[in-house]
């Protein structure tokens, strides 16, 4: 029996130039919005924190020195 992954979240582990997928699923959620973001539209995440980020300006919010 085949298993869709629609509406399954995915678990990666984000590295420098890309990420790997831990666990099937088409989408993860945004740590500061919780917008679903589509696998193929995941373009900004936080190596060092491991959190995925919907938009250049939320990643560079949160990832500018304080």
């Amino acid at each position: 029996m085949l298993m869709s992954q629609t509406e399954r979240p995915a678990r990666l582990h984000y590295m420098a130039n890309g990420f790997r997928v831990l666990s099937t699923g088409d989408h993860v959620v945004c740590a500061i919005s919780g917008a679903r973001i589509a696998l193929e539209d995941l373009r900004y995440w936080d190596v060092r924190t491991q959190r995925p980020f919907a938009s250049s300006g939320i990643a560079a919010a949160e990832m500018a020195p304080r």
